[in-house]
């Protein structure tokens, strides 16, 4: 249990540091460089990790039953469309309301799939698990609420339109039940895929390696159709061409790398987490990811100008969270 645990929080860990290369581009657009990322990310990365990694990859992915694959392709793409959702409400409402209800929305559905598939565990497991989700969930509140005391704040108090923030409100819900299929494809294929690659002489963990494959090569079939929509309209492809091209594609690399591998953890986190995995690993995964974007903007001075209020809320926030990890922890000890 306490390895599954370690694992998710190094996952979550990398998850919340990937993006930090992004801040060393240069002459790229917002979309020039998540583009390329998003390119590098879903398509190349998990390629070579199968060619290096995974022995008998053929094999093993003509054994998953169609029914299988056919919803985890499904789940994989409307997980790509999500992240773009997630994109788009940040232009309605600003980053730390968007932040906070996407991920609110993706604790609370997709840590609670697992239980739709395999099956609700024991009372007490169940209730300290979900008392754990919550209070994450109130800290993930919180720190959303000290995001927009910060906004307020650095806009000199003007306000957000209702119908822009309905609007943006809807497209963060909406986007983080469809990013939730993110875990519906690990939940559904884990352990087919476990049983496949192990038959197929490889160790437990290269089988993390296969589902994330499979997730991000067809949510990369969304999202990239969504880039070369936004590339072309704004008419940024000529960016590319750019003595800068180089550096940038290294720092995309190392996004993608970081963001794969912490997603590859996951999946291997969950499996060693046992029957509660999918949403004990799920829960850390995500929450830690949070806690160090925000210990990252602590640290970079971001929060220096905020009000107390905004302060307060935020240090609540990042209580709350840590208890709640510690809660969900310990529901799933008792499972043992």
């Amino acid at each position: 249990m306490i390895e599954g645990v370690l694992w998710s929080i190094f996952a979550g860990l990398m998850l919340g540091l990937y993006a930090l290369p992004e801040k060393f581009t240069k002459e790229f657009e917002f979309e020039n460089t998540w583009g390329l990322f998003f390119a590098i990310n879903t398509f190349i990365i998990p390629n070579i990790a199968v060619y290096f990694l995974v022995d008998n990859f053929g094999e093993i992915i003509s054994s998953i039953p169609t029914k299988i694959m056919v919803g985890m392709a499904i789940a994989s793409f409307l997980w790509g469309i999500g992240v773009m959702m997630w994109g788009k409400a940040i232009n309605y409402i600003g980053l730390s309301l968007g932040f906070s209800l996407f991920i609110g929305t993706i604790i609370l559905i997709g840590s609670l799939i697992p239980f739709m598939i395999d099956g609700i565990p024991e009372f007490q497991v169940f209730a300290t698990i979900i008392l754990g989700i919550l209070i994450v969930l109130f800290g993930v509140m919180s720190n959303g609420r000290a995001g927009l005391l910060k906004q307020k704040e650095d806009d000199k108090g003007e306000e957000v339109k209702s119908d822009n923030m309905i609007t943006g409100i809807a497209i963060a819900v909406v986007g983080g039940l469809l990013a939730t299929g993110f875990n519906y494809a690990n939940s559904v294929g884990a352990g087919v895929i476990h049983e496949a690659s192990v038959a197929a002489g490889n160790p437990e963990w290269v089988s993390a390696i296969i589902v994330m494959y499979i997730i991000y090569v067809f949510g990369g079939i969304s999202i990239a159709s969504y880039f070369s929509y936004q590339l072309t309209k704004k008419k940024l492809w000529g960016n590319f061409i750019t003595p800068r091209f180089p550096r940038n594609t290294v720092l995309a690399t190392l996004m993608g790398v970081f963001n794969f591998s912490a997603s590859a953890l996951f999946g291997y986190a969950a499996f060693t987490l046992g029957s509660t995995g999918g949403t004990v690993g799920y829960a850390i995964f995500n929450t830690v990811s949070v806690g160090v974007a925000i210990v990252g903007g602590i640290i970079t001075k971001e929060w220096i100008s905020a009000p107390k209020q905004a302060k307060k809320s935020l240090y609540l926030g990042l209580a709350c969270m840590i208890i709640g990890i510690t809660v969900i922890a310990l529901g799933n000890s008792l499972t043992a």
